[in-house]
């Protein structure tokens, strides 16, 4: 099959008066990067072995001091320049939509994707079909990539867990990916307008600037103005892991805490209340661990380990848990789910994430954006 080739004239090509079948939605992809001289060419050659090929591919160079620029437009990239932005990836994407969107129809698509994120052939044909069933927006179910050693292990096993929550749910996407996200740009118009009118807060443009999690907060616009989401088979992709503990909980402190704040400022309404109730579960897993290694350690303390048959019930359970739902991450990801230690140790970390975010929040001690 011969590729299409990546359009760079962005303002001729969407003209909505001059469109050979008005009734097939353009798809533009929307790549922010800062200083990805490195990753974006991986980026943007999946793209072009897309089997709906992107009608056209914007690079977003954001604040670079490198030659990102230069590396996307070799790749066939329309590039736009974020001018005086002080607002992180929210910023950048708020200019470049406040360019691309006028020349754009309602219903045509805005695929918005990471720089050091690889889509999957099937994505955009995938995302495109489930969008013509009238979903507000589709998100990626992301995976990690090779490397990183048992951290970069640890982290694949979390995503496939999450895909596998993600098929459990019919394909429900409780957050819009940052990965990899398609909207319609009537949504996105409907976003801009909603925060305008002061219905949603976050500023007054597409991405809210108040969020540390722009993803997660526009997940919630979305469905506050009463659309679905979903994360459809064929919508994976291939995304970075953090390689050290420090850049991992950076990180996850940004996520979690961006998150918790996201569900301050919406308050408890339809769409927010089960993601507050499963932050509350989340805190009795972690009431329930801490409890589990406490009595471990007194029975050992003892001197004479004397487990119950209820106890040892539930370190099988745990274990049991842990190794089936590694499965899709292959034989090592279960045989590494199997000593249960490594993984305790990552729930753990997990957990004082959870537990420190939640102090900071509480102490309102600011949790600054900056890349990882």
């Amino acid at each position: 099959m011969r590729r299409r080739p990546l359009s760079t004239n962005y303002l001729t090509d969407f003209s909505t008066n001059d469109r050979k079948d008005a009734t097939v939605p353009h798809v533009v992809a929307l790549i922010p990067a800062h200083n990805e001289a490195e990753r974006i060419p991986a980026a943007l050659e999946a793209l072009a072995r897309q089997e709906r090929v992107p009608d056209a591919v914007h690079v977003v160079a954001d604040n670079c001091s490198d030659d990102t620029a230069a590396v996307a437009a070799r790749h066939g990239a329309h590039v736009l320049r974020s001018e005086d932005n002080r607002h992180k990836k929210a910023g950048a994407l708020n200019q470049a939509l406040d360019r691309i969107l006028p020349d754009l129809a309602d219903d045509d698509l805005v695929l918005v994707q990471d720089a050091d994120t690889a889509l999957s052939p099937t994505f955009v044909t995938s995302a495109t079909g489930a969008m013509a069933a009238g979903v507000g927006a589709v998100g990626g179910i992301f995976y990690g990539e090779g490397g990183g050693g048992l951290l970069g292990l640890l982290q694949r096993i979390e995503f496939h867990r999450y895909a596998r929550e993600i098929t459990r749910r019919g394909h429900r996407a409780d957050v819009l990916t940052g990965t990899a996200t398609m909207f319609r740009v009537a949504t996105l118009r409907q976003i801009r307008q909603a925060r305008h009118d002061g219905r949603i807060g976050g500023g007054t443009s597409y991405y809210s600037l108040a969020s540390l999690t722009e993803d997660d907060e526009i997940t919630k616009a979305v469905r506050t103005l009463g659309y679905r989401t979903v994360s459809p088979m064929g919508c994976d992709v291939v995304t970075e892991v953090m390689t050290t503990v420090p850049k991992l909980w950076h990180q996850r402190m940004r996520w979690q805490r961006g998150a918790l704040e996201n569900l301050r400022d919406y308050g408890w309404t339809p769409v927010t209340a089960p993601y507050i109730v499963r932050q509350a579960f989340m805190g009795l897993s972690v009431v329930f661990l801490l409890l589990y290694i406490a009595f471990t350690c007194w029975m050992f303390a003892r001197g004479r380990p004397e487990f119950s048959h209820f106890w040892i019930a539930i370190g099988l359970l745990f274990v049991t848990e842990k190794v089936v739902t590694a499965r899709s991450a292959g034989w090592r990801s279960q045989l590494l789910a199997a000593t249960l230690a490594v993984e305790l140790l990552y729930d753990m970390f997990q957990h004082a994430v959870y537990l420190r975010s939640l102090w900071d929040m509480l102490h309102r001690r600011e949790e600054s954006w900056r890349a990882t």
